[in-house]
């Protein structure tokens, strides 16, 4: 049995991939509609809650790369990453462990071990900049506030469009 599937008009645009966003001028230039930038939306909230300065973690090339550099700039607010090699690790547990569903107690520890470091450095909050991440690090865990990119992003989506 088939099912007709109808066409939904959009007023706007998201990705909850945080890395993807390195190209989003690209993108945003060349399309019809607008788009929710979602690092703009986690130092949108950063700001609203009063943090100033965030961990970032994600992927290597979100970690080093100019999407959250950029926004939190546009915000006023500080930011600090992980050193290389600690990037190079996050980055295997997403791809080698996290990506597949497989929650390592191990690996759980590692990140709540460098969240609870970057909290001794300063940091106020904690920006989960992967998708993936949310299933190791959970707010009730973490030493620090966590932004979670993908669910700010999904609320200011839906404040987005229920202001329209």
């Amino acid at each position: 049995m088939a099912k007709h599937i109808g066409i939904v008009a959009c007023n706007f645009l998201i990705s909850p991939d945080n890395t993807i966003h390195q190209v989003f001028e690209d993108v945003q230039q060349q399309s019809p509609l607008p788009w929710l930038h979602i690092a703009e939306e986690v130092a949108r909230e950063a700001r609203r809650k009063g943090y100033t300065k965030s961990a970032i973690l994600g992927t290597k090339y979100l970690m080093t790369g100019p999407v959250y550099p950029d926004a939190y700039a546009k915000y006023r607010l500080g930011y600090a990453i992980p050193d290389e090699k600690i990037r190079e690790k996050i980055d295997r547990i997403i791809f080698n462990e996290l990506v597949y569903g497989d929650i390592k107690p191990g690996s759980k520890n590692y990140f709540l071990d460098l969240i609870r470091e970057f909290k001794s450095n300063g940091c106020d909050s904690v920006v989960l900049g992967c998708t993936e991440i949310p299933l190791i690090v959970l707010p009730g865990e973490s030493s620090l506030p966590v932004l979670d990119s993908t669910r700010i992003l999904a609320r200011a989506a839906l404040h987005f469009a229920l202001s329209e």
